[in-house]
């Protein structure tokens, strides 16, 4: 029988990074993209902690980082000069291993993924099509367009559709996409440029509605200007150029841009699909989700949706896993993703809004109230697991159940860096289900993990597991992608085998399971 195979339409971040998760967990892929070749201009900047988190369990973190920047400060101008100093250097201190804000363009990002899965054996089919697709209990059978320009039919266990705003497979299944789009037209630009805001800080103009934002790039005098297009006559808008927009970034930023590399306009949506899933076709990233640029949210929200479902297809595909554990994506992740552009909504409108009232807030009260709220350890940390990601969880998804110390089923493992210098998210590069006990290991629980095999992770006690949130001696279930899917105070060995048999999966079992066969 031919080994069960996931055909991904698109090969963005988000497709690109579930092609790499399967891969690692075993499962073949075949990945089409109908553009020629990577793109190479973009808008996604920021990688966020979470993301990398994410990358570090696939040995990929320390690569993004080495091409990234580090933001140390955000700038906020009004008026020609620099009117607060917002300090972002380890704003995440203690809660990952990745307490910093980065910047790194989707192009050069893409560019690393599509490298690490060519060393893996995997290779984007470019000038490839989804045309159309039909699926029944089996799989998925599809109709692509070659490059050659003729058609072909394709098998395979189930599609993700990572293609996009415009997504095929969101069309062909039905599925609604409701919203709206943003008035007004927006501008990307890289250039190389000099002045006092090149200085490798992000910098944010707060004169008037104009959103204006200048991005430090890799390379000297390199940046990112992210701006709105306004005051300007009514035409072709898609002849405009950074002459005409550059004025402003000049003025208020003191910046002199002497080379533009490349320079865009665009639209700005906010739009959730009304489901993420119809039999066995996905919807991930902007195919399911766009949103507006405040936060630097978009790309990292396709890239958690990919690691959502890569476990959970890996799980069912190789693991004996039941079909239903499949039913948990879309719950899982349209919850956040809705959470997530009502935020992002609010933002974005706040600091595009006109009129004399939200000019004082801009120009007055926020260069006063920024700084001083960023001194406020609970704030900060706040915002810093707002904005990272590291504060997502699934506490109301059928996988997660229990709590214990602070931690609940669904939230993220906390992250605790120890006493010999290792931490406890060294375990999760194994991409697999994991028990783990901060303290002292209970009667039993030795011997209920090996029956399962799941690996068993036992931490000595120390005072900073506390501060994290964890209890001394209790029983945590990590999921493969690093949260907390069961965690129980009492550390009963019987709970374990239960709450796999709860959810029809019968962890360890060397009998078949709903039509599959346990490793």
């Amino acid at each position: 029988m031919t080994e069960p195979l996931v055909l991904i339409a698109g090969a963005g971040p988000t497709g690109l990074v579930l092609a790499l998760w399967l891969t690692k967990l075993g499962v073949r892929v075949r990945i089409i993209d109908k553009t020629a070749e990577p793109g190479t201009t973009s808008r996604a900047l920021a990688v966020q902690a979470r993301t990398l988190e994410f990358y570090h369990q696939v040995g990929f973190a320390d690569a993004v980082i080495a091409g990234g920047v580090k933001i140390a400060n955000i700038n906020l101008w009004v008026k020609g000069r620099r009117a607060a100093r917002v300090p972002l250097a380890r704003i995440g201190e203690g809660l990952t291993p990745y307490p910093f804000a980065l910047v790194f363009p989707q192009d050069a990002h893409e560019r690393l993924l599509i490298a690490r899965l060519d060393s893996l054996g995997v290779r984007v089919e470019r000038r490839t099509e989804l045309l159309s697709f039909t699926q029944n209990d089996g799989g998925v059978t599809a109709t692509l367009r070659r490059p050659d320009g003729k058609e072909e039919s394709f098998e395979a266990a189930y599609l993700a559709g990572c293609d996009g705003a415009s997504s095929i497979v969101r069309g062909q299944l039905g599925v609604g996409f409701p919203g709206g789009t943003y008035t007004g037209l927006f501008y990307v630009a890289d250039g190389e440029g000099t002045g006092e805001a090149a200085n490798g800080d992000l910098q944010a103009d707060l004169e008037d509605a104009d959103f204006l934002l200048l991005f430090p790039l890799t390379g000297q005098g390199r940046v990112r200007l992210v701006g709105t297009v306004r005051d300007l006559p009514e035409g072709d808008h898609g002849k405009l150029t950074f002459a005409d927009v550059q004025g402003k970034a000049i003025a208020h930023l003191k910046i002199n841009i002497e080379k533009v590399n490349w320079f865009s306009t665009y639209r700005v949506h906010h739009r959730v699909a009304l489901r993420f899933r119809g039999g066995r076709a996905f919807l991930l990233g902007d195919a399911a989700h766009v949103h507006s640029p405040v936060g630097g949210q978009g790309m990292n929200t396709g890239i958690g949706d990919s690691v959502n479902l890569a476990w959970k297809l890996a799980a069912v595909l190789k693991k004996g896993a039941p079909a239903s554990l499949l039913d948990t994506y879309e719950p899982e992740r349209i919850a956040f993703a809705r959470r997530l552009v009502a935020t992002t909504d609010r933002g974005f409108t706040l600091v595009t809004r006109r009129g004399a009232v939200a000019r004082f807030v801009r120009t007055r009260i926020v260069p006063l109230v920024a700084p001083l709220v960023f001194r406020i350890q609970r704030t900060r940390r706040l915002m810093f697991r707002t904005v990272s990601q590291t504060q997502v969880n699934y506490r109301n998804s059928a996988l997660s159940a229990g709590g214990a110390g602070r931690v609940q089923g669904g939230d993220r493992l906390p992250w605790v860096e120890l006493a010999s210098g290792e931490d406890n998210f060294a375990p999760l590069t194994s991409l697999d289900w994991q028990v783990h006990v901060y303290g002292e290991v209970q009667r039993g629980i030795r011997e209920a993990c090996a029956e399962l095999q799941l690996p068993l992770h036992a931490f000595a006690w120390e005072p900073g597991m506390q501060r994290a949130g964890l209890q001394n001696a209790a029983l945590y279930l990590i999921r493969p992608d690093g949260y907390v899917a069961f965690a129980d105070l009492s550390a009963n060995p019987e709970r374990l085998p239960q709450y796999f048999s709860e959810r029809g999966w019968q962890r360890g079992a060397k009998v078949p399971v709903r039509g599959r066969t346990t490793v």
